[in-house]
């Protein structure tokens, strides 16, 4: 009964110190604006307040989470907040399918206008479309250094309704705060305005000197106002004068800063600005982007010539690797015929040559070894009977 009924101080003090330390968003629910927080940083906020540290003789309020989740869920039966549903915001159909139809007949026009240039266009632009192209890629992985900064991530919308189970759990739960009490700077604000409205209607009883007081300072800030307004117009006039006299040449501004939405003191800083918008300066952005233009083309040649210069190399290290291998199959030709030659002059000079020969071979030896004894006898025999 007590749980349900009116809140304590204790209660009342732990809910306002929650309000005004937990962090805390703003969003739509059921057409009304309602502020929202998370439970699990609730409960590290309750874990980090006084209540969490023991006292001389008094045991801590909050000891654990658990504790926490605990005093939580008596705020939620009191009504200090209650547990809301996040629900994802869906585009509908018509709309996904106008954007599908856009995109295509965007991409379509693109293309067709590509087509009809590069048919116009003859070989060189195409090279040079081609170098921009890569400089344009080497720049784009250069921006994507570590230290750059990424693109914003869109953020998906939701919106918030009312929970069927309102129970505090620690976690991601989301829950919507429905006290409010007034801050103490808004009521001190709020109580310094009331005094000074009274006093403002209480002027004529006043002391003489106060009055008079009021009435220089008053003269003090309208004069200063009036110089503020005066000194804007005199600086457009000086402007459009210098303008005007230059041929729209040089451009300057006396105190730029005067009316930017900036402080006190910055409105003062700088002094003056001036530009020379004239041919010069035109032929200088020229120069500057023509120079621009060169020193990619420069690099881009240098790294043509480098990729070719490494492309001959490696040609040439694997002709090397040809020749090489080549040369020492000859080589190693030449030293087998070498030790062939020296292997038969050594065999010849020594007569150790050894031949496989048949029976057929042998006895057509024989019989031609006969025939030349009896050729020799024959031979000698008429000598012999000459003699």
């Amino acid at each position: 009964l007590q749980e349900v009924g009116e809140p304590f101080k204790e209660e009342k003090a732990v809910a306002k110190y929650l309000r005004f330390n937990c962090p805390t968003k703003s969003t739509n629910m059921m057409g009304h604006r309602v502020d929202y927080f998370i439970a699990s940083k609730a409960v590290d906020c309750l874990l980090d307040s006084k209540w969490a540290k023991a006292k001389k003789g008094e045991e801590a309020l909050f000891t654990n989470r658990e504790s926490v989740v605990d005093y939580c869920n008596r705020l939620l039966k009191k009504q200090f907040f209650h547990r809301a549903l996040k629900v994802m915001k869906t585009k509908p159909d018509k709309d996904a399918k106008k954007e599908k139809e856009k995109g295509k007949a965007e991409s379509g026009k693109e293309e067709e206008k590509k087509s009809k240039k590069e048919s116009g266009k003859d070989e060189k632009t195409k090279k040079e479309k081609e170098k921009k192209k890569d400089g344009d890629k080497e720049e784009g992985k250069k921006d994507e250094t570590p230290g750059t900064p990424k693109k914003k991530e869109t953020k998906r919308k939701f919106k918030l309704e009312p929970h069927e189970d309102q129970i505090f759990l620690d976690g991601n739960e989301v829950y919507v705060w429905i006290y409010d009490p007034v801050h103490f700077k808004t009521f001190a604000m709020g109580l310094v305005l009331v005094i000074a409205v009274i006093a403002a209607t209480l002027f004529p009883l006043w002391p003489a000197e106060m009055r008079v007081g009021v009435y220089y300072l008053s003269v003090g800030a309208g004069c200063f106002v009036a110089s503020i307004l005066l000194l804007a117009v005199a600086r457009c006039i000086l402007f459009l004068i210098i303008w005007l006299i230059t041929g729209g040449r040089h451009h300057f501004w006396f105190l730029p800063n005067l009316t930017a939405d900036v402080g006190f003191i910055d409105s003062f800083r700088p002094l003056y600005t001036h530009e020379y918008k004239g041919p010069k300066a035109d032929l200088k952005k020229e120069e500057k982007s023509e120079s621009k233009k060169q020193q990619k083309y420069d690099s881009e040649e240098k790294s043509d010539s480098e990729k070719k210069e490494e492309d001959d190399g490696k040609t040439e290290a694997t002709r090397n690797l040809g020749t090489e291998g080549s040369g020492g199959e000859r080589h190693s030709d030449t030293d087998s015929d070498r030790r062939e030659d020296d292997r038969s002059q050594h065999s010849s000079g020594n007569g150790n040559d050894f031949e496989m020969i048949t029976k057929e071979e042998l006895e057509q030896q024989t019989d031609e070894g006969d025939c030349e004894e009896e050729e020799e006898d024959s031979e000698s025999r008429p000598s012999h009977e000459k003699s």
